[in-house]
């Protein structure tokens, strides 16, 4: 009987899944759209400004409230600013463990550098590293080969030896500098970078720099997220697991999100130990009273992490975004994408102590600042996610495909309709919250592109969040060739995120601007955060001297696993720092073809089971393994080479071998009548494994000799939030269901039944 419901059961959910798959596949994808080649500073819906636009509104509340603010003429003359910077090792105790960081000049951040218009940057870095570094001057015109990006811009600093950056200051504005070899950015190098303008603000004024630290090290972080271990969701409290559906009520949106092979709501990839501004959780400046305005010049030095920010003290004055001064807007609160900076003003209205709260966007913990003295005024603390309505949104938002589907008659771009705020509890009771979005900022002087030829192009952002495989187009930085860009032409690129996450989308060494409803006036900026379904324009005059510019996203796990593309400037003269260029381009490109190991060993009662694997963005190898502790059990290996086969990597060809020897079971048939050689067997096979719906994942495989297996199988079912079932059945008669209790994040308490191995209980590995 055993025999024949695992037949059923294969042909049952094999007809059922290609049924849907067929229903589904007459569904359109997303509809492309198709804009025609004009001259964008001309957009009829751009310059449609009416009266009574609440922006322009807005700009008049905020211009009254801010008042006259008293100006200072710098009376210095434009000189040549050197900075010495020491790159070293150093440990840290921001979470309960000691743990090794990179610290420059002793400190995290790294030192503020300042600079006024006009000045010469000259920066010595000195790497005391066991390992090669580099820094990236974030939202920088400068000379390309000063960039800071290793093997496109410049070779590597080797380790212990200096290099030297210098660079014209030709911008004002808040910007911010880090590292951009390999994860050093996750463990202490990042830091602000501080342009004043000839005639600035006489006001207080505070870099702040958001970052956030894992005690885990980053490489092992990455590593993680390639192979779906799910032990950060388990640490955020967030695994979405069908005993909380069911609770929760959420069993049918729960079963539909893993019908479209769907894993559980995200919003941040990493569970992080703490949040910090200026390198502490609590930032404290008593100096303050009654009456002060406060300028925070704000930057996102996190790796990962969006953050909310809000403010006790009253309303919160943005007045520049990316460096780029905008007309003044007050809001409620706002959401800084990774690699953002704000300029904010605010007020402290009585003599009493006021909090500015960080808030990461999956809202697991906090950071504060503290202004004045006195009574503590609190900040409201940001409620929980509700994570279901979120996967409930994302389940209706996606087709059988994978692909985004753009609701008709609804425009998303710009963060005007934030799609997630269903997950928000304050949005059932919104009141009169008043949150930045990109249409509400407004260049105080015209920004449209000089006359000149236009280059359009066109990016899907897409990924694949079961591998952590992120692209443009289904294509990574490796997959790629270099995109040519002639100087003195226009370009303008138009993006569509067609993935379940939000993508800070950054461009090196120049700013473009955001079309956003505000004309000739719209915002300048150099990282445009782009959320699931939106479609963004933006547009940069190219102006270069010259040279490769890096386009990506600055997600740091993100641009690591390749989501990006590079703009290269057509007759470009060699550049210097690279003798060896076509060198340095393949090693450009071997980041996102990383191989990531992993290795799950059972030892139980019966026997021991597991498997190791290696991968990187398209190629896997396997090899598994089950050995019985009763010698008449034997032994089996299994091991696959493959490629993971479009755009979604449902499809997975692969070849292999498979050697067994046991004396268990009489020598019968399997279900297709060929001798079955499950006790003794040598062989070489072909296979194709394939997702099916409910993230199963059904195996065909044919050996030399002729023998046939189908089978399905998946290892990680979420029962509660630490509990995981497995099953295998195929056409040999075996079948396997077992549970496992994830202890920490490489043990867990497992238990199975395998048809050739019994029963057995024990502890599995995971690594």
């Amino acid at each position: 009987m055993k025999n024949i419901f695992s037949i059923i059961l294969l042909i049952f959910y094999t007809a059922a899944a290609a049924a849907q798959e067929r229903k589904e596949m007459k569904m359109p994808a997303h509809h492309k759209m198709d804009m025609p080649m004009k001259d964008p500073s001309k957009n009829k819906e751009e310059m449609r400004m009416e009266d009574h636009n609440p922006t322009i509104e807005n700009i008049k509340i905020a211009k009254a409230n801010l008042g006259p603010i008293k100006t200072m003429v710098s009376q210095q003359p434009a000189r040549t600013v050197r900075y010495d910077l020491y790159v070293a090792d150093t440990t840290v105790t921001y979470g309960k463990k000691t743990k090794r960081a990179i610290a420059v000049n002793g400190q995290i951040p790294m030192p503020t550098l300042t600079f006024t218009e006009g000045d010469t940057a000259l920066i010595y870095v000195h790497n005391r590293l066991n390992e090669e570094t580099s820094l990236h001057w974030h939202g920088l015109f400068l000379p390309n080969q000063m960039d800071g990006v290793p093997f496109l811009t410049q070779m590597p600093i080797k380790p212990h030896s200096t290099y030297v950056y210098k660079f014209p200051i030709i911008q004002h504005g808040t910007h911010w500098y880090h590292s951009h070899s390999g994860f050093q950015e996750q463990i202490g190098m990042y830091g602000a970078f501080i342009i004043n303008k000839r005639k600035e603000w006489d006001i207080p004024t505070i870099p702040v720099v958001l970052s956030e630290w894992t005690n885990m090290k980053p490489e092992e972080v990455h590593r993680s997220l390639k192979n779906a271990n799910d032990w950060f969701a388990i640490q955020k409290g967030t695994t979405q697991s069908y005993a909380e559906a069911i609770r929760s009520g959420h069993f049918k949106t729960k079963l539909s999100n893993e019908w479209k092979r769907m894993t559980a709501m995200d919003v941040s990839d990493v569970y992080y130990d703490t949040f910090l501004v200026n390198g502490k959780n609590q930032d404290l400046h008593p100096q303050f009273k009654a009456g002060d305005k406060v300028r925070l010049r704000i930057a996102n030095g996190g790796a990962s992490d969006y953050f909310w920010l809000t403010y006790s003290g009253g309303k919160i004055t943005v007045v520049a975004a990316d460096g780029n001064d905008v007309e003044p807007v007050e809001v409620d609160r706002f959401i800084i994408a990774v690699s953002e900076t704000y300029d904010v003003i605010i007020t402290i209205p009585e003599n009493k102590n006021y909090e500015f709260l960080v808030t990461p966007e999956d809202r697991s913990k906090s950071a504060s600042m503290w202004f004045g003295q006195g009574e503590k005024v609190p900040a409201a603390k940001l409620p929980k996610l509700k994570y279901f309505a979120g996967m409930k949104m994302m389940n209706d938002m996606m087709d059988m495909r994978g692909n985004m589907v753009e609701m008709e008659g609804m425009k998303m771009q710009n963060q005007e309709m934030d799609m997630n705020a269903v997950m928000y509890p304050e949005a059932d009771d919104p009141g009169d919250i008043v949150t930045l979005n990109y249409g509400m900022l407004r260049d105080p002087n015209k920004t449209t592109l000089p006359v000149g030829p236009w280059k359009e192009l066109k990016f899907d952002l897409t990924g694949n969040m079961n591998r952590y495989v992120w692209s443009l187009d289904h294509k990574t930085v490796s997959e790629t060739d270099k995109i040519l860009i002639k100087k003195g032409e226009n370009v303008r690129i138009i993006l569509f995120n067609n993935s379940m996450m939000r993508h800070p989308m950054h461009l090196h060494g120049h700013d473009f601007r955001v079309l956003n409803g505000q004309g000739e006036n719209a915002p300048m900026k150099n990282v445009l955060d782009i959320m699931p379904m939106e479609r963004d324009t933006i547009e940069f005059a190219a102006t270069a001297a010259g040279g490769d510019w890096f386009f990506h996203c600055h997600i740091l796990y993100h641009m690591m696993s390749g989501m990006g593309r590079v703009f290269s400037y057509e007759n470009s003269p060699p550049n210097p720092e690279l003798p060896q260029p076509e060198h340095a381009y393949k090693m450009l490109k071997a980041d996102d073809r990383m191989l990531h190991p992993m290795a799950r060993i059972g030892i139980e009662s019966n026997g021991s089971d597991g498997e190791i694997m290696l991968s990187n963005t398209r190629y896997r190898f396997t090899t598994e393994w089950r050995v019985g502790f009763d010698r008449k059990m034997g032994y089996e290996s299994e091991s696959h080479f493959g490629r993971y086969i479009g755009r979604n990597q449902w499809l997975f060809p692969y070849v292999g071998w498979d050697f067994r020897k046991r004396t268990v079971d009489q020598m019968d048939k399997n279900i297709f009548g060929q001798g079955n050689t499950k006790n003794l067997r040598h062989v070489f096979h072909v296979g194709l494994q394939y997702t099916l719906p409910m993230l199963v994942v059904a195996d065909a495989a044919v050996d030399h000799k002729g023998n046939v297996r189908l089978q399905l199988m998946r290892e990680d079912i979420p029962i509660s939030k630490r509990l995981r079932f497995q099953f295998m059945v195929n056409t040999d008669k075996e079948y396997m269901a077992g549970f496992r209790y994830i202890v920490t994040k490489y043990l867990g308490l497992s238990t199975h039944y395998d048809s050739d191995m019994g029963y057995g209980a024990g502890l599995t590995f995971n690594y």
